[in-house]
C-alpha cells in the first residue's frame, strides 16, 4: 500500500500541532508520528488529493508559521512507528501508563495501553490533569461516563477506582475500536463502548461524567451533561486552555453547576463541576 507523507514543521509547536493534527485527523490522515520540529502525517495515496489541505484552518492563520514537504513512500510499519515515540509515564507517582512492552514501574495504578491513533495516552496535559481528578475522587458504585473516550484511559482508570458500570463514548471509529482493545487489555469487566455522540446520552443518568473534548463541543453538549447528572454527581471538563474558563463558567451557571477545583499545566485547565 502507498503512503503520501507530510512532514510539517509547526512554531509554536504547542497547541499548533494538536489542532493541526485534530484537523488532518478529520481530512483522512490515518496516523501521525512526533518530530523535533513538528510531526509526520501519512495518508494513504488512493485517499489523498491536491486540494486537501485547503479547508485546513489552522494552515490559514497567521497566529502560527506552519511548513511542510510532501513524499510518496512505501507500506509504513505503524507499530514500529509509534513504539520508538511513545515511553511510559507516571502520574504523581501513583499511577503508571505505559504500553504492554514497558516494564511494570509496580506503582499503585497500572495501566496499558495501545493508543494507535487515538487520542489519550496520559503525555497530553488534559488527560494528565483528569488522571489526578479522578484519583481525588472516590469512585465505588458510581456508574459513570467517559465523553469522549479516545483510548478508553480514563474508563480504564475509573473503573481500577471502583466505578461500575462505566459508558465509554466515541464518535471516531478508530477510538471506538482502540477503546475496545485497551479495556481488554487492562481485564475491565464494567465498561461498554459506544460508537456516536451526546444523542446516545437521551434518558441515561450519571454520578460522574468525563468529558475530555475541545471548548466548543462542550458547549455544544453542557445541557445535555447537566440533564444527565444525577444529584450530588461530579462533572469532569478538559480540553480547553484558562483563557476559556469565563465561557465554560457562564454555560455551567446556565444549568445549575458550578467550578469547585481548577487544575492547571502549561496554560491548559481541567474543572471539577457540580
Amino acid at each position: 500500500m502507498i503512503y503520501i507523507s507530510y512532514d510539517f514543521t509547526v512554531k509554536p509547536k504547542e497547541p499548533a500541532s494538536e489542532i493541526l493534527i485534530a484537523e488532518l485527523g478529520y481530512a483522512g490522515f490515518e496516523s501521525f508520528v512526533e518530530t523535533e520540529n513538528g510531526f509526520m502525517a501519512y495518508i494513504q495515496k488512493e485517499a489523498h488529493n491536491e486540494q486537501i489541505l485547503d479547508t485546513i484552518f489552522v494552515l490559514n492563520t497567521k497566529e502560527f508559521d506552519i511548513s511542510y514537504k510532501i513524499e510518496e513512500i512505501a507500506h509504513t510499519n505503524w507499530n514500529v512507528e509509534w513504539e520508538k515515540n511513545f515511553n511510559p509515564i507516571q502520574v504523581d507517582g501513583l499511577v503508571s501508563i505505559r504500553a504492554p512492552f514497558h516494564e511494570n514501574p509496580n506503582l499503585q495504578y497500572d495501566i496499558v495501553i495501545e493508543p494507535k491513533m487515538s487520542f489519550g495516552t496520559g503525555h497530553h496535559e488534559t488527560t494528565h490533569m483528569m488522571v489526578q481528578h479522578l484519583h481525588q475522587l472516590d469512585l465505588k458504585g458510581k456508574k459513570t461516563l467517559d465523553m469522549g473516550c479516545g483510548t478508553g484511559i480514563l474508563a480504564i482508570f475509573a473503573e481500577m477506582k471502583g466505578a461500575q458500570p462505566i459508558d465509554a463514548i466515541d464518535i471516531d471509529n478508530w477510538c471506538y475500536m482502540n477503546s475496545f482493545e485497551n479495556v481488554e487489555r487492562n481485564n475491565c469487566h464494567h465498561i461498554d463502548v459506544y460508537e456516536g455522540d451526546a444523542a446516545l446520552l437521551k434518558g441515561k443518568n450519571y454520578d460522574l461524567i468525563i468529558a475530555n473534548i475541545n471548548r466548543n463541543i462542550l458547549l455544544n453538549d453542557m445541557k445535555t451533561y447537566a440533564s444527565c447528572l444525577n444529584k450530588n454527581g461530579v462533572l469532569l471538563l478538559s480540553g480547553f486552555y484558562r483563557d476559556d474558563i469565563p465561557v465554560l463558567e457562564r454555560k455551567l451557571l446556565k444549568y445549575c453547576l458550578k467550578i469547585d477545583v481548577v487544575i492547571e499545566k502549561n496554560n491548559w485547565v481541567s474543572l471539577k463541576c457540580s
